[in-house]
């Protein structure tokens, strides 16, 4: 007897804006934890915020809707990892997803070892990406060359190590493992790190573990994990969301009048008095008045405040439908300046 066949409801997408810190889950590539988040939210716009590796867990902001415009800071921003090192084994992925290529002897790791290998590997350091990288060459992602067997050339690329901490450690999978604490600049590859540190020691390393404690003022503290989005109902997984300007808030802050707000958000530059706009800055959150509410981006020139990333009349105008009329929102009649 045939089978009658299941239709599945089409989900309805919606605008939804705000910053959500997921701690990624073991085993999901970046892009599947996204999409994760992204259905159960039913969002129609979404991107996260830079890269980590199955392999890897901890902080994962997602931005949503008017969010992705500022994306960008996170991907530049300085981060945080936990890591362990397994010592005596290299692998071809310099990590436990690999095949071990090459094993050695692990010497005596001693306080002085470890505060040697501290001192050599802070500061300011010179790095070969990995060939298991999304770094693209000749319009290819090096992993893509990896997967066959190939190696290509890379550029060493500069990078700054701004503090380390490095720690014996325990794990079932080696006889030797090392912890370490590292925050690091944009662009910095743990894994390259973990290989570097072993070759310093001489018995080589990959790496055990990985989690990213920290990522642009964002902790791992501040994260909701994918099972419990689940198990939320839709209103308890839009409370948390975090506030678009949250992405900007350690920069200073300039708050305009109506009339100023709504040809800001047209795009035109607004001229200030003597300082009205603060120090000439590279970026600063501009906020709208009656009540507060967030507009986007600026930098400030010889007391010109120059629009950034703006959000958009619509974007604003949906953000007041879902908020509560007591929330910092920007007024619906600047809105309606903006529109026209």
């Amino acid at each position: 007897m045939p089978q009658t066949p299941v239709h599945r409801q089409k989900i309805q997408r919606r605008p939804v804006h705000g910053v959500l810190l997921l701690d990624k889950p073991l085993g999901l590539s970046s892009n599947q934890a996204l999409q994760k988040a992204k259905w159960l939210l039913r969002a129609d716009k979404a991107g996260h915020t830079g890269t980590l590796d199955p392999l890897a867990t901890g902080v994962l902001p997602l931005c949503f809707g008017a969010a992705t415009k500022f994306s960008q800071l996170q991907l530049d921003a300085d981060k945080t990892y936990e890591a362990v090192l397994l010592l005596g084994a290299k692998t071809s992925t310099a990590d436990a997803e690999g095949d071990v290529i090459e094993t050695r002897p692990v010497p005596p790791i001693t306080p002085e070892l470890l505060e040697n290998l501290t001192r050599r590997f802070t500061g300011p350091l010179s790095q070969v990406p990995p060939m298991y990288s999304a770094l693209k060459k000749d319009g290819k992602a090096l992993y893509e060359y990896a997967r066959k067997g190939q190696e290509v050339e890379r550029e060493a690329r500069r990078i700054t190590i701004y503090k380390l901490e490095m720690a014996p450690a325990h794990d079932p999978r080696a006889p030797t493992a090392i912890k370490i604490i590292v925050t690091c600049s944009k662009g910095t590859y743990i894994r390259t790190l973990g290989e570097d540190i072993g070759e310093a020691i001489g018995c080589g390393a990959h790496l055990g573990a990985l989690r990213r404690l920290e990522t642009g003022g964002y902790t791992d503290g501040q994260c909701v994990s994918l099972p419990s989005l689940e198990a939320m109902s839709e209103a308890e997984r839009e409370t948390c969301l975090l506030p678009v300007q949250s992405l900007v808030a350690a920069y200073p802050s300039v708050t305009l009048g109506a009339d100023d707000a709504g040809r800001f958000l047209s795009g035109l530059r607004r001229r200030g008095s003597s300082g009205q706009w603060g120090p000439d800055a590279a970026l600063v959150q501009v906020f709208g008045t009656d009540p507060a509410a967030f507009l986007g981006s600026a930098h400030v020139t010889a007391d010109e405040l120059i629009p950034g990333r703006l959000l958009s009349p619509i974007e604003i105008q949906d953000m007041l439908a879902v908020r509560p009329s007591d929330s910092p929102v920007f007024s619906s009649t600047a809105a309606s300046a903006a529109l026209a």
